[in-house]
């Protein structure tokens, strides 16, 4: 048995649904006293249920409620060890950035990077204060290359070089933060838009170089490896988990991977 994180207070943003979900579970089955913290405050209580943890409902485009929600973690259960941002929205379909509204271009930035940059404050400087903790926050390998996502992918973008920043920040003081870029995962938000017709699986399948989707299951086990003690020299990285979809597109130039 894999006991890891046994002691240690781990909190997961979006930890109700998909990516964050399979954080949580795995980060629990190492041993963490694991916070689910979710918008659907009813969603996060379950999953904390089932994986014997503590859950409450939070917006991560609040700052405020952010801060309020880091000091009542640390007064009810305990120092904050581990910080996994898994909090965020998805654009939908890419479209021409002069069909974006403007609305829409605000929201996925108070979410995805506000959000996370805020988190990161306000759970890292506790952190920082006692001298050791961990960052992991989601990215996308949209913030990498180039994609139709205007909104999406530039906050990513920025999500990776907040991760930068912070990293060297508080790295003197003895947190580690890192991100990583997930490639097209198998979420159930992505299976309902493969269901509506709205993306192809079989063609993002093939984009990579193995050949399929990512599983949530591996982007947690890349997460859970960054947040222990495995990773102590490893700090202001972003790591892909992608199935070699960065490495492959380069290769249609070529006619595309040879099978």
């Amino acid at each position: 048995m894999n006991n890891t994180f046994t002691g240690r207070v781990a909190v997961v943003t979006g930890g109700a649904s998909g990516i964050g979900r399979a954080c949580a579970e795995l980060l629990a089955e190492r041993g963490a006293t694991v916070v689910v913290l979710d918008l659907n405050a009813d969603a996060a209580a379950q999953v904390a249920r089932q994986i014997g943890g503590r859950s409450w409902g939070l917006d991560v485009s609040s700052v405020e409620d952010i801060e309020a929600m880091a000091a009542r973690v640390e007064a009810e259960v305990g120092p904050v060890d581990m910080l996994l941002n898994s909090a965020g929205i998805l654009q939908g379909q890419g479209s021409p950035p002069e069909a974006v509204p403007f609305a829409t271009f605000n929201r996925v930035f108070e979410v995805n990077l506000r959000g996370t940059h805020a988190c990161c404050v306000s759970f890292g400087h506790r952190m920082a204060q006692r001298g050791r903790g961990a960052i992991v926050n989601l990215a996308s390998i949209s913030g990498i290359r180039s994609t139709p996502l205007h909104a999406y992918g530039p906050m990513k973008a920025a999500v990776i070089g907040v991760t930068e920043n912070l990293a060297g920040e508080w790295g003197p003081r003895g947190v580690r933060v890192n991100c990583i870029s997930p490639g097209a995962v198998l979420t159930p938000a992505m299976q309902v838009s493969i269901d509506q017709g709205l993306r192809d699986e079989a063609r993002m399948a093939a984009a990579s170089a193995s050949g399929r989707m990512v599983a949530t299951r591996e982007v947690a086990q890349a997460a859970a490896f960054l947040l222990s003690d495995e990773a102590s020299a490893i700090t202001g990285v972003n790591l892909p988990v992608d199935h070699g979809w960065l490495m492959a597109m380069s290769w249609s130039f070529f006619g595309g991977l040879r099978s």
